[in-house]
């Protein structure tokens, strides 16, 4: 046997290296690797583009269209109407219209049955009647509880100014069970969410679903299930609908089907981009122009035209005028309603038939997050459509209950206010009285000092001092500090002037800190903490989805890092020169800020670790429905149930809210230690991602994507058209 082994048997021929067929081979393959990088690299930078152009985009229109229009309204063109003595009549509304013409829109009538008529039909915001030397102010508080407001703080001086005997009545008060006249806004808010939220989810994950034979139906069926869910959560469990059962539930169906219609027709135009389109139509012009929390007239005069078409104005006073006004004037908004959901299941079907025509064998749109839960896809459809099931009804579900429940019912409870005596013990008596004759409103301190009782209002201990009179200061005195809270010094000073009047005592008031006419609401600390938490937890759901390549720490914290930063300085410019809502106040709001998105995104990292893009539910319902009840940037927490008063110490909306407050008026006297309330969430949520790092497999690529089971295979089964 030879031992030595032939190269090549004598029918094998193998390639020069150097010959051109060999080289053009291997051109090729190079030509090919290197086209598939230049892909792959330029799909990577499309994923970090998406990862923070949309938290960009969704964040800075919120948070512009909300302080752009409401950070200080102004009456504009406000319709009021003048009744009385023809001679009397025409003197008041001359007056009026040349006190401020831009503010109002007078018109002069015949009778004052007319002029009632014309408020309780809401074709004016208020009305006047003069005769007599005495004007008698109507409004109708269900009419919303900031118009009546507004109107009252109109006429009232005008009233006065003339030598006139003032005289108020409200023609609809709110009912006693719906004092604040929230529960149509939040209705209505509630049901444009379940409008517009399923679809935009369905897109991702379950885009067969949008085929308009199967959307049309689900949408229906839809719409009966969150109609019937906020009927009971705001009637018989919350009791803040009383009534008209069968009203509510037709105009919620009908609410949530024409949103859905047209969130039906903008995922065929706009595809994932329809999220962002649905936020800007619907809620961020929809909210000011609803005449729900503020009158439209008080907003920017663009959405007094919004008002009459678009989907918020129409469910909100639809319910409105059932709720509280015995149906009068339904039809009109019932009917854009309806107009709406016909015209956007019309041009959906053009659109449909339109891309048939062009391409008969088109699929459905690329599923691009194949699951909610950060998994792989479910095995079945059924517990993929349960999961896509839960995370709009939970949303919905939230929305209405927490932020409901916790402001439906504003009333003082054991609200700190000192009392200032002469000495501690004349203070005391007076707390002793005044406790038996309005127990449980308010936690009342003797004090026998007003200038140690003004440090306490500055400083925030309590909410406000009453001075009584003395032999050198004959009148009571109130002190305020509206910066620290609008609504508690609405309150106060109600209640108070009433205990004047009481012992028939001259009230005289005094504010340490306030508000700036930029910032007429105090609204504008809530609006910029919500930039800020949205900011955290929208980088940190998007990435993961749009880009997970980001989701190692390594690469996580300094994207984070360098986006707080940015964020930070973006809503600093739409706070301040964008907006006109501040002034100043730059390095403090921006270092604060950006520790506030740091740590937020670190706590949204947690949820997002464990639970993937259904992070969106605890992260929503923690960081935004309780936390904004919790903050006091809307409504104190001593008009809330009282667990939100222990949340307020320890959730990060409360924190960031106090934080900017106190910049804008207080010196950050308060800051430091909200400073640490971030640092504790911010530093335990790093640690926590750590640990789930090491137990649980970390995703950095797309979410495999398997056929379900019982997934029918054909094309055209699951082609949208």
């Amino acid at each position: 046997m030879s031992n030595k082994t032939p190269a090549h048997s004598s029918d094998q021929v193998l390639p020069d290296p150097d010959s051109p067929a060999v080289a053009t081979t291997d051109g090729a393959e190079a030509d090919a690797e290197a086209a598939a990088l230049k892909r792959a690299k330029a799909e990577t930078i499309g994923r970090y583009v998406a990862m923070f152009f949309m938290p960009l985009v969704m964040v800075s229109m919120m948070i512009s269209g909300y302080l752009g229009t409401m950070h200080a309204p102004t009456p504009h063109d406000m319709p009021i109407a003048v009744t009385g003595t023809a001679p009397d009549a025409r003197a008041f509304a001359e007056a009026l219209e040349a006190a401020d013409p831009d503010a109002v829109d007078v018109r002069i009538v015949g009778s004052d049955e007319e002029a009632r008529g014309l408020v309780l039909d809401r074709e004016v915001s208020g009305a006047v009647h003069v005769a007599g030397g005495a004007a008698t102010v109507y409004t109708a508080g269900s009419a919303g509880a900031s118009q009546s407001s507004t109107v009252t703080g109109m006429l009232a001086p005008q009233v006065l100014a003339q030598g006139l005997t003032l005289g108020t009545e409200d023609l609809a008060p709110l009912p006693a069970f719906d004092p604040a006249g929230l529960g149509a806004m939040f209705l209505a808010t509630a049901l444009v969410m379940a409008g517009y939220l399923p679809f935009s989810v369905t897109l991702s994950n379950s885009p067969e679903l949008l085929r308009f034979r199967r959307a049309v139906p689900l949408l229906a069926g839809w719409a009966a299930l969150v109609a019937a869910l906020v009927w009971t959560v705001t009637g018989p469990m919350l009791g803040v609908v009383q009534g008209h059962t069968l009203e509510v539930l037709g105009i919620a169906w009908l609410g949530v089907f024409a949103v859905g219609a047209v969130q039906l027709l903008l995922t065929r135009f706009l595809g994932p981009m329809a999220v962002i389109a649905a936020m800007l139509l619907l809620t961020v012009l929809g909210m000011p122009a609803s005449n729900m929390s503020m009158s439209v007239y008080t907003m920017p005069e663009f959405f007094t035209f919004l008002h009459a078409f678009l989907p918020m104005p129409a469910i909100g006073e639809a319910l409105r005028s059932v709720l509280y006004f015995d149906g009068s004037g339904v039809g009109s908004h019932l009917l854009v309603l309806v107009v709406g959901a016909v015209v956007a299941l019309v041009l959906t079907l053009a659109f449909d038939a339109r891309k048939r025509r062009r391409n008969p064998d088109a699929g459905p749109p690329p599923v691009t997050v194949p699951s909610l839960h950060g998994g792989p896809r479910p095995a079945t459809r059924r517990w993929r459509y349960t999961a896509l099931l839960f995370f709009p009804l939970a949303m919905v579900t939230m929305m209405i209950s927490v932020m409901l429940g916790a402001m439906s019912s504003p009333a003082p409870r054991d609200m700190p206010v000192a009392v200032v005596g002469s000495s501690v013990e004349q203070a005391q008596d007076a707390v002793d009285g005044l406790d038996q004759s309005m127990p449980g409103l308010f936690d009342l301190r003797a004090v026998g000092s007003a200038d140690e009782a003004r440090t306490q209002v500055r400083d925030r201990t309590v909410s406000a001092a009453f001075v009584l009179p003395s032999a050198e200061h004959p009148s009571a005195t109130l002190v305020t500090n509206q910066a620290a809270g609008a609504s508690a010094k609405q309150v106060v000073t109600a209640v108070f002037g009433q205990v004047a009047a009481g012992q028939q005592t001259e009230l005289t008031t005094e504010d340490v800190a306030p508000l700036s006419t930029t910032d007429t609401m105090g609204s504008v600390s809530m609006y910029l903490a919500m930039g800020w938490v949205m900011s955290g937890f929208m980088i940190i759901i998007v990435g993961a989805n749009a880009a997970p390549r980001s989701r190692p720490l390594r690469r996580l914290v300094p994207i984070v890092a360098g986006w707080a930063v940015f964020m930070s300085a973006v809503l600093w410019l739409i706070a301040g020169p964008i907006t006109g809502s501040i002034s100043g106040h730059f390095w403090p709001l921006l270092g604060t800020g950006i520790v506030a998105i740091f740590c937020v995104a670190m706590f949204s990292a947690v949820l997002e670790r464990l639970i993937g893009m259904l992070a969106v539910v605890p992260a929503v319902g923690i960081l935004m429905l309780v936390g904004v009840p919790a903050s006091g940037g809307g409504l104190s927490i001593y008009m809330e149930p009282e667990v939100f008063r222990v949340l307020h110490e320890i959730l990060p909306m409360p924190a960031a809210v106090e934080s900017i407050r106190s910049i804008l008026y207080f010196g950050g006297d308060t800051v430091g230690a909200h400073l640490v309330t971030f640092g504790v969430w911010g530093v335990v949520s790093l640690a926590l991602v750590m640990v789930i790092d090491r137990v649980k497999p970390l995703r950095t690529g797309s979410v495999p994507h398997e056929p379900d089971v019982d997934e029918p295979e054909p094309v055209k089964e699951l082609a949208l058209v």
